[in-house]
């Protein structure tokens, strides 16, 4: 266990070197650089010292340097814990992610927590009580929720809370609170702001994950070893829970590694983009978009170890869940 565990964090640390090298390759695969646009920008307001500014500009990020001494010079700051300046906003990106790190952890883990407490118990119901009529509501309500894309969910969302329920939608927090201290008050105003993207989630990623639990435990009941067990005299929900759930998710477990853990990171993707949440995803997608490539390649690089820490535990997990697994 222990040389595997170590084997696979070897292969973790060549996998982040590269994904973080093609990154930063393809982030300067645009002509022009953030610079370029900055240019502009001065231009158009008619700042005559907009050439000299840029060449501070320039400098100042290194973008005067080789490709290679860029790189190479970031990923060492970053081994200390340095990640670069925001082209962008001009300050730390430590500083600028530090700011929604939280937010985004209580959103995706609210929204994890959400999904898996209704698919798991749902998925099993619709298995075991098969072509009933709670299986054919399960099945239909699965079905719109594997159809229905999340910001779309989340502009009908914030259509009805604002026309109908007169509420204010977007965000985490009113405005009495996006800048105040910690307090029971503020922690009130983000749980009565925090059921709307933990709705979304849980419509359009409940479905999923219930018809995967229906499928995998189908087939598993019909395993001999479950009818083994009811032939030892065992009750109905032993059986079921037990033996049979246990081994029905493992693939629910993979999922929870190379997509949820990572998704503590994304935060919810386009959702949080429509409702305007202070998660990392809308300062990740706005910095590819003005080739900011610290705050990017940061993200990335996230991204990259959460995924790679996400699947080694799914692993681990199955390993420990199914006693046919054996990591060695």
């Amino acid at each position: 266990m222990v040389n595997y565990i170590i084997r696979r964090i070897l292969y973790a640390v060549i996998m982040i070197v590269l994904v973080s090298f093609v990154s930063f390759v393809i982030i300067k695969l645009p002509p022009g650089d953030f610079l370029t646009q900055k240019l502009a920008q001065l231009r158009a307001r008619g700042d005559r010292s907009a050439e000299g500014q840029i060449e501070t500009y320039r400098k100042r990020y290194n973008l005067d340097k080789p490709f290679m001494w860029q790189y190479s010079t970031w990923a060492w700051n970053f081994i200390q814990g340095d990640f670069g300046e925001s082209f962008e906003y001009e300050r730390p990106v430590s500083e600028m992610l530090g700011e929604r790190v939280t937010m985004t952890i209580i959103l995706s883990v609210a929204t994890l927590i959400v999904v898996w407490i209704l698919a798991i118990p749902l998925g099993v119901y619709s298995a075991v009580k098969q072509y009933s009529m709670g299986d054919q509501i399960i099945t239909t309500i699965s079905f719109l929720g594997l159809g229905m894309p999340g910001f779309l969910l989340a502009l009908l969302v914030l259509y009805f809370a604002i026309t109908v329920l007169n509420v204010e939608a977007t965000g985490l927090f009113s405005k009495d609170y996006i800048d105040a201290p910690w307090s029971w008050a503020r922690v009130g105003d983000l749980i009565n702001h925090l059921w709307i993207p933990a709705f979304i989630s849980a419509v359009t990623g409940t479905g999923g994950l219930t018809r995967i639990m229906r499928g995998n435990l189908l087939d598993t009941l019909g395993q001999p070893f479950v009818e083994a067990a009811r032939a030892r005299g065992l009750a109905n929900g032993t059986v079921i829970w037990k033996h049979a759930v246990r081994i029905a998710i493992n693939p629910l477990i993979v999922i929870l590694g190379s997509e949820a853990i990572p998704g503590i990171i994304t935060g919810g993707g386009l959702v949080s983009i429509v409702l305007n949440l202070p998660t990392i995803t809308p300062l990740f997608v706005d910095s590819l978009r003005k080739l900011d490539m610290y705050m990017a390649g940061t993200c990335i690089v996230f991204i990259t170890m959460l995924l790679l820490v996400g699947n080694l535990l799914a692993d681990l997990a199955l390993a420990w869940a199914d006693p046919r697994i054996r990591l060695d």
